[in-house]
């Protein structure tokens, strides 16, 4: 695929450039239908089974917390996670074309000086609609393919 020349050290906006070329040729169709977790045998693919850790809001704002947000989807769709405030939870449904849909997202309410921030990174979340991932990144996107922000895999 086109995408594996770009090279793991460049920084994420010639990533996102490509990605929304990327995502609007594939926006002018109908979104396909979503897996349900529950009604397959599980889910799988380079989202699954990793920890995804916060980089960027956005497109290009770094936030800073006392615990990194991060995320990860076990196979059988429940997302576990920080805001950097709070702990997470929810289910993740997987389609065709990098389709994600975040369902019943439930955060603990423990307060913290940055509340308005973990807000943003749980807001990102629960709105993605399409994800891209290019080496150690993941890009969500919302509905209308403007980038929610991005994530380094955790190694």
């Amino acid at each position: 695929m086109f995408m594996k020349r770009l090279r793991p050290r460049t920084g994420l906006l010639p990533v996102l450039a490509l990605a929304t070329l990327l995502l609007n040729a594939c926006s002018s169709a109908p979104g396909p239908q979503l897996n349900d977790a529950s009604q397959s045998t599980g889910l799988s693919g380079p989202v699954v089974g990793q920890r995804w850790n916060l980089l960027l809001v956005g497109t290009d704002e770094r936030l800073s917390f006392a615990e990194t947000p991060f995320f990860t989807i076990s196979k059988d769709g429940k997302m576990t996670g920080s805001d950097g405030c709070n702990r997470f939870t929810g289910q993740v449904n997987l389609g065709e074309s990098q389709r994600i849909d975040v369902k019943e997202l439930a955060t603990t309410r423990m307060a913290c000086p940055q509340m308005a921030d973990a807000k943003r990174v749980t807001d990102m979340l629960d709105t993605a609609y399409r994800y891209l991932i290019d080496h150690d990144r993941l890009v969500f996107f919302g509905p209308d393919s403007r980038v929610l922000g991005g994530w380094r895999k955790a190694h």
